[in-house]
């Protein structure tokens, strides 16, 4: 009897021993090696100069390739998978967005250390997304079989759709790294900025496919795809070209004041910068040599914060200054609202001296315009004196150049495609963006903000005219051709003719996230039927 007791602690000992051995067993196969994370930074690096200001568009195409190869050699360690995916998002995001710590720093004053720490955390969010990509793309091909990484465009444009549904950010999708090839875009006006990165995913799981069968099956079958991708962009870009020739509507002013992102400190200062605006603008208008189409001058969204409600003084100087010159004006203004509070809004005042119109943004900056934070949170007052507190508009009214209707979005509104197609859609012949990127600086904010609004006018058919306050303005044709651009931190003015369109909408104009909704939901299905044991029914073979 006493040796039968005396066994049984032995015997627990030997089991604690065993399941210590089996945790350690079991981290140490799902830790990536060094090497799985070389190759997961590889693809970040790949992909963070596919965007500006590096501008190597084409290395997206095989971008994910790295991290995607050394996931699929060992495709049953799903948490192995969410990491490497995980370090690289979370690389990417922060190589390509590094931009937020500018203003930290020069207007924040916060120290450069802490600025760049504090990017951290919204890439590590950030990077959950193509960590979920890797770990639903693991398990498909863990369940089906190789074959099934031709599901990596389903996954992955489904997931920049959630991104932009849960964080409100669709920023550097993997489809904006394109936005200066316009032969490359096309595809956007049946699904968007999200059709785009689908055929970038496709290729890159074309050339996962060909280095994991590396056969004479598995080249034909990369080839085959990598080739219906081409043929397919190369008849996208080939439609639509012819242009008619339409009358001239209106005459478009541009006008880059360059003001300064410093709280202006005197009524002087105030007066000059306003007096830049003026000034410039009648040069401008001087060298139009149609007189008989309507005159529009656009100024761009700045620190100025001209209030036309609020400030008599500056309704009656822009009603003279209208009237003297047989000009509308379109400017930013602090317009209040029903409540006390405020609209970032555009305002339009015709030849005649009268408030014509008003847009008032919807998509307000996040810890910029507004706190996305409950009010009771200690501490979100401060914050929200910090930030401001602005007031989202609600309506898309069109602004009228001549006989032709122009839809208005401020700033950052440029990255929501719901927005510039809801005004393609009730009838705006183009399109405004008037944007201040000042307070970011001359970093790659610049040029992937302008990507935004290329995207716009492809989905949409629609000319975009970007005015901004320090850069980079230009004419962007519906073809997504950026024309007439201007340098950064710099004064300019551009003249630009305004036409009527046929009328004719877009797939993506008339029925928006279709492409990527059905994406979505083949996604959904990849997920539920890799969870079954259902593999002997529908492997995919090799």
């Amino acid at each position: 009897m006493p040796d039968t007791f005396s066994l049984a602690p032995q015997q627990d000992e030997r089991r604690i021993v065993w399941l210590f051995s089996r945790v350690c067993s079991t981290f140490r196969a799902h830790t990536p090696t060094r090497t799985d994370v070389i190759m997961a930074g590889l693809s970040a690096v790949l992909l963070v100069l596919a965007f500006p200001d590096f501008n190597l568009s084409p290395l997206a195409w095989i971008g994910l390739t790295p991290v995607i190869v050394v996931v699929l050699r060992a495709p049953h360690l799903k948490a192995r998978a969410f990491l490497l995916g995980w370090i690289t998002g979370t690389i990417f995001f922060y190589g390509s967005c590094y931009w937020l710590t500018y203003a930290m720093v020069r207007y924040g004053h916060i120290p450069t250390l802490i600025s760049y720490l504090l990017v951290v955390p919204m890439a590590i969010t950030a990077g959950l997304f193509p960590a979920s990509f890797m770990l639903i793309l693991a398990r498909a091909v863990a369940r089906f079989g190789i074959g099934a990484v031709f599901a990596a465009p389903f996954v992955w444009v489904a997931l920049e759709w959630g991104r932009l549904g849960i964080s409100g950010q669709l920023w550097n999708a993997i489809g904006y790294s394109q936005a200066y090839a316009p032969g490359l875009i096309q595809s956007s006006r049946w699904g968007g900025v999200y059709a785009v990165g689908f055929l970038i995913l496709l290729v890159n799981a074309s050339v996962v496919y060909s280095i994991a069968r590396w056969s004479i099956r598995g080249l034909l079958c990369s080839s085959t795809v990598v080739a219906a991708v081409i043929i397919f962009i190369a008849l996208q870009a080939y439609s639509g070209d012819k242009v008619p020739q339409v009358p001239v509507e209106a005459v478009v002013v541009a006008v880059q004041p360059n003001v300064p992102m410093e709280p202006v400190e005197s009524i002087e200062e105030s007066e000059a910068l306003f007096t830049r605006h003026l000034q410039m603008s009648r040069e401008a208008l001087r060298e139009v040599t149609d007189n008989k189409a309507p005159h529009v001058v656009i100024w761009p969204e700045s620190p100025m914060n001209f209030m036309y409600a609020r400030d008599p003084q500056f309704r009656e100087l822009l009603a003279a200054f209208t009237k003297a010159n047989q000009t509308s004006v379109i400017f930013n203004g602090l317009e209040p609202d029903n409540t006390g509070g405020s609209y970032n809004a555009a305002v339009m005042v015709n030849e005649e001296g009268r408030l014509i119109s008003q847009y008032d943004k919807i998509r307000l900056l996040p810890f910029g315009e507004y706190v996305p934070l409950p009010h009771w949170l200690p501490g979100n007052g401060l914050i929200s004196g910090l930030a401001g507190n602005f007031t989202p508009g609600t309506e898309y009214p069109l602004l009228p150049l001549g006989k032709a209707r122009a839809g208005i979005f401020i700033c950052f509104e440029s990255a929501f495609p719901s927005i510039a197609r809801r005004f393609a859609n009730d009838g705006a012949d183009l399109l405004i963006n008037i944007s201040n990127d000042g307070y970011l600086g001359p970093t790659p904010v610049m040029r992937q903000h302008l990507a935004n609004a290329v995207f716009r006018a492809v989905e949409n058919d629609r000319p975009v005219l970007r005015v901004t306050n320090t850069g980079i303005t230009a004419y962007i044709t519906s073809r997504g051709q950026v024309q007439d651009a201007t340098n950064g931190f710099e004064t300019a003015v551009r003249r630009w003719t305004v036409t009527r369109v046929s009328g004719e909408k877009t797939f993506y104009t008339r029925h928006g996230d279709v492409f990527v909704g059905a994406c979505a939901a083949l996604a959904i299905l990849l997920i539920i039927a890799s969870s079954l044991n259902v593999q002997n029914l529908i492997k995919l073979k090799p």
